[in-house]
């Protein structure tokens, strides 16, 4: 991951609103969910919402898929993945002992598990 791109991610997720439908989105997994139920979820109005959703899936944090007239809004497990270990892939480089162990601390389903440990391995 580049630099420039772990910064479009960090803005893009600056929102309240963004992080909470992010999270919520995390937790749905592969499901995901439809925009009206996102907002319902939230308590956001649609209106409001379909800006922060836009804003999300330009950074590309969340994947979209018409479904007859609505609209599927799916997390971007990998990327958040990659975000992850981007952020950790210097761990303790300039330290003159070990990295402390990083426990798991995830619920993520065992399809992102491996995705986890690499992460943690390449730090």
């Amino acid at each position: 991951m580049e630099r420039n791109t772990a910064t479009s991610i960090f803005e893009s997720l600056s929102s309240g609103v963004r992080l909470d439908v992010f999270r919520l989105l995390v937790r749905k997994g592969a499901r995901g969910m439809v925009a009206g139920n996102i907002a319902v979820a939230l308590d956001v109005p649609p209106s409001n919402l379909s800006f922060h959703l836009k804003a999300l899936t330009h950074a590309g944090l969340l994947s979209v898929e018409q479904e007859g007239r609505f609209q599927r809004y799916r997390a971007n497990t990998a990327l958040m993945m990659d975000l992850v270990n981007y952020l950790t892939a210097e761990c303790c480089v300039d330290s003159l002992g070990p990295c402390p162990e990083v426990p798991v601390m995830s619920s993520c389903s065992e399809a992102v598990q491996p995705s986890i440990a690499l992460a943690l391995e390449n730090a």
